[in-house]
């Protein structure tokens, strides 16, 4: 494989494409504005409507485990009382999935083609050629 997991993984963190690694998930000047396609490399990002549900899922998954939970756990141990926690939850329940929505559409991508990657544009080849199918 051109593209490793090792690469799809890194490239997922750090919101890069998948399959050229460059920072072209999103349009320039946007923060929500995901480009139809990479500007580099033409892979297309915008696939389906399954990539929008997927992030978003994956977006609501973590502000409930990453986010909610916690403050719900130290309102019940006493740390926290009712109405900060109220608060905290209620404005975190819509701050949040905002600040992460640029990861969470990077994440639902590196996990697709983490593993498919022979999906990759760049893996194409490799796999049309026989090389390296032991992904």
């Amino acid at each position: 494989m051109t593209v490793t997991r090792l690469q799809i993984v890194r490239r997922g963190l750090s919101n890069r494409c998948p399959n050229c690694g460059g920072k072209t998930l999103f349009k320039e000047g946007t923060l929500f504005q995901v480009n139809p396609a990479c500007p580099v490399c033409g892979m297309k990002i915008e696939r389906d409507e399954g990539s929008f549900l997927g992030a978003m899922s994956l977006n609501y998954g973590i502000t409930i485990i990453g986010f909610l939970v916690p403050v719900l756990l130290l309102y019940m141990g006493g740390l926290l009382p009712g109405v900060a926690a109220a608060i905290i939850a209620g404005v975190g329940a819509f701050g949040f999935p905002l600040l992460f929505y640029r990861s969470s559409r990077s994440w639902w991508l590196m996990n697709y083609y983490f593993f498919l990657p022979q999906h990759l544009p760049a893996n194409l080849g490799a796999v049309r050629k026989g090389e390296d199918q032991n992904i």
